[in-house]
């Protein structure tokens, strides 16, 4: 009888050494700290971003933290918070935007930067080159300058009688390679080009303004943190003024734009998991090609759309896929 209560309690403290030893693994289990750095906060791609971590092994709460960065819309605030992730010395920092992996790249040259979307980083000075960045920048680029004149083409097709275009722009936001641009295809289809920038809220109800004054007939969205804040109200506005508009990614025809085309920003920013996944297993960012996307999306709202006699015109320029739908709006 003594015998078998001498062998309870020497298993019963066993289990507990096994279960002090488990805590103990778990406490001390390393934990990546992964800062994220945005001009604005585009909580969808972001939402995928994450997705894909989880799918790849990181899971927030178990293994990985985020640190988020977000500056409001407020360009003059991204180099103070790039500032924060570096002195919290975080694994790697993940940028949204051109202005962001710039902030980011500033503050520190020995991190590693994964931007999830972005113009282009050789001639801002990211990297030496896409095949081989050369540095700590890599990441994805979304040809945002490129794909410029394929939305002046597509807009084209759907207003073929505009004779002067403008551009809106965020004016305080590294755009204007964008610009030119459209100035150059604007030139050569021989329209009238007008740039009109704004900053905030009254300045782009002014732009609005001044568009119709100048009897601008068209015109093409750049993106950039502020206008995506501020897509509903750019997209009521177009409307209002009956201007047709073309815009960047599928969420600003969702809110109610007529046309938007380029590439799917969720992917981007699944694809910049990815890279964050090597350069956590020991890869060197400035040996990371940077990525350029292969697929585009054309999305058309048939809500302020007259008819769908522009799709067979936009079918023409070599459009892969085109959705054409009355689109919920949020």
């Amino acid at each position: 009888m003594k015998r078998r209560q001498a062998l309870r309690e020497i298993v019963a403290f066993a289990l507990v050494l096994l279960q002090t030893s488990a805590l103990n693994a778990q406490s001390g289990a390393r934990v990546i700290v992964i800062g994220l750095l945005d001009a604005g906060d585009r909580r969808e791609w972001w939402d995928a971003f994450r997705q894909k971590l989880r799918e790849l092994g990181y899971v927030e709460g178990r293994n990985v933290r985020f640190e988020q960065r977000y500056a409001k819309e407020k360009l003059d605030a991204l180099p103070a918070l790039a500032q924060e992730l570096v002195q919290l010395k975080v694994a790697v920092i993940v940028t949204s935007g051109s202005a962001a992996a710039l902030a980011a790249e500033h503050a520190t040259r020995k991190i590693p930067i994964v931007m999830a979307s972005g113009g282009d980083q050789v001639s801002r000075g990211l990297a030496t080159s896409l095949a081989r960045p050369g540095g700590n920048v890599t990441g994805v680029a979304s040809l945002s300058s490129d794909l410029m004149v394929k939305r002046f083409e597509l807009l084209r097709e759907v207003a073929p009688k505009s004779s002067r275009l403008a551009v809106l722009w965020q004016s305080d936001y590294p755009s204007s390679a964008s610009v030119r641009e459209l100035d150059g295809a604007a030139a050569r289809a021989r329209v009238a080009f007008q740039s009109v920038g704004f900053r905030d809220a009254v300045e782009l109800t002014d732009a609005f303004s001044a568009m119709t004054r100048e009897r601008v007939d068209a015109v093409v969205v750049v993106n950039g943190p502020l206008v995506y804040a501020e897509r509903k109200r750019i997209a009521d506005l177009a409307l209002k003024h009956k201007l047709p508009a073309i815009y960047g990614s599928a969420e600003y025809a969702d809110v109610g734009g007529l046309l938007a085309y380029g590439p799917s920003y969720p992917d981007l920013y699944r694809r910049a998991a990815i890279y964050v996944d090597k350069i956590l297993k020991g890869a060197n960012p400035g040996d990371l090609p940077i990525e350029q996307p292969t697929t585009f999306e054309l999305v058309i709202d048939s809500g302020p759309c007259q008819s769908r006699d522009p799709v067979n015109s936009l079918a023409s320029l070599g459009v892969a896929a085109i959705v054409f739908a009355q689109l919920p709006r949020r």
